[in-house]
């Protein structure tokens, strides 16, 4: 649907300003379609991207400076973020042995097979994207990275 039928807008100043509003728009259409998903599992948008970050570890202890550069929300606590996962039992934290200023975090195999139950709804995910072509999205892809380049 056209941005104008769904915000109820006739016109804007330019199509740089269009541009604005429809990115804001579908940022936030795409973080509620994301909400009600995760939902049913208790974690919110940050949360699964930590586990996305630790999963993508591979086994490896993650830091949370190292989490914190990877979040896509990088005005998160990810601190926090981690403490509320550790109580959920997906996550393990350990004061680091070469820095005990630091602490390491894993993904824990309850918060593997977490990940493993939303990673079923992955097509639901993409189908969001549906109208457009392979061609079209790598086309997207690359004029936002252009933009933020």
């Amino acid at each position: 649907m056209r941005l104008e039928d769904e915000i109820v807008q006739r016109s804007f100043k330019n199509e740089y300003e269009k541009a604005i509003v429809n990115m804001v728009f579908s940022y936030n259409w795409l973080v509620n379609f994301h909400i009600n998903l995760l939902k049913p599992y208790g974690i919110t948008i940050q949360q699964y991207n930590i586990l996305r970050i630790l999963r993508g570890q591979r086994s490896k202890p993650a830091t949370i400076k190292l989490i914190k550069e990877r979040m896509l929300d990088r005005m998160s606590d990810a601190s926090r973020i981690v403490e509320k996962l550790r109580v959920k039992g997906l996550v393990e934290r350990n004061i680091c042995a070469s820095d005990r200023r630091n602490v390491d975090v894993l993904i824990t195999e309850k918060g593997l097979n977490l990940l493993s139950e939303i990673d079923k709804y992955e097509d639901e995910m993409e189908k969001r994207l549906s109208a457009l072509n392979n061609n079209e999205v790598k086309q997207l892809n690359d004029l936002l990275d252009k933009m933020r380049g």
